[in-house]
């Protein structure tokens, strides 16, 4: 009778095996780390792009908030000029040049778009998880003033229209035009003083002197709450401003 002999298998000591259990334990590790390095670098490269065309949206928001707060700012200071005349003089009194020139302000209409394309891109795909959470708290706050002010300006821009249907009962069109011509660039510093102290010492006709008119011009002017938006728009620019110097801090972003 033949006799079958079984191999002898090796018994391996718990030692081993626990070796082996933790070089295994080890490679799984090793590369979710790996992975989590990974993906945390592409993460950090993402950022940093957004962080670049991110701040070249708030640079350009930053220029067209200093425009709008300069010109903002110089149409309410007329709009306080023609204010103390009126209050100070009869309508007859007070040369129309001067009417004009600072009626024209009451329906000024200086307006602020934000460039929020990088903001509404991250916010649709999830990517503003890519950044720090200071930075995105910074950029949430920047979107929600962003909100409030245009939500000003859609609230104005029905009664910019109630001003500018009393303003045409006051001032004719042709000469409202030359004063308006006076201010074509809407860059205050622009504007040639000459012309415009010429112009408020001549005396175009008006179409009515009625005070009454005069009077519901100014309180409709006065309802725009002007000063409203320049506080709006310099809590905007503060805060644009602030946000484009800690994402080229944090992201390495030179100028």
């Amino acid at each position: 009778m033949e006799v079958h002999h079984h191999p002898e298998v090796e018994h391996k000591g718990f030692k081993e095996y626990l070796l082996e259990g933790l070089m295994i334990f080890l490679a799984v590790m090793m590369g979710f780390i790996a992975e989590n390095i990974r993906e945390s670098i592409s993460e950090h490269n993402r950022a940093k792009e957004y962080a670049e065309t991110m701040v070249a949206d708030l640079s350009a928001d930053t220029t067209a908030l200093n425009e709008y707060l300069t010109y903002t700012g110089f149409s309410v200071h007329n709009v306080d000029t023609l204010m103390q005349l009126l209050s100070t003089s009869e309508i007859k009194n007070i040369p129309s040049g001067k009417l004009y020139w600072y009626g024209l302000y009451g329906g000024a209409q200086p307006s602020f778009i934000p460039n929020d394309a990088t903001f509404q891109q991250m916010k649709s795909s999830g990517s503003l998880r890519f950044f720090k959470k200071s930075i995105a708290r910074e950029v949430a706050t920047y979107d929600q003033l962003c909100r409030r002010s245009l939500t000003l300006e859609e609230a104005d821009h029905l009664m910019f229209a109630a001003v500018r249907k009393i303003r045409a009962q006051i001032f004719e069109f042709q000469y409202n035009k030359l004063a308006n011509d006076l201010d074509i660039t809407r860059h205050p510093e622009k504007i040639n003083r000459s012309k415009v102290i010429a112009f408020c010492n001549s005396s175009p006709p008006l179409l009515t002197y009625d005070k009454a008119i005069f009077n519901q011009y100014l309180e409709l002017v006065r309802s725009r709450f002007m000063d409203r938006k320049i506080v709006a728009a310099d809590s905007l620019l503060k805060s644009a401003s602030k946000l484009i110097v800690d994402l080229k801090k944090e992201y390495h972003i030179d100028n």
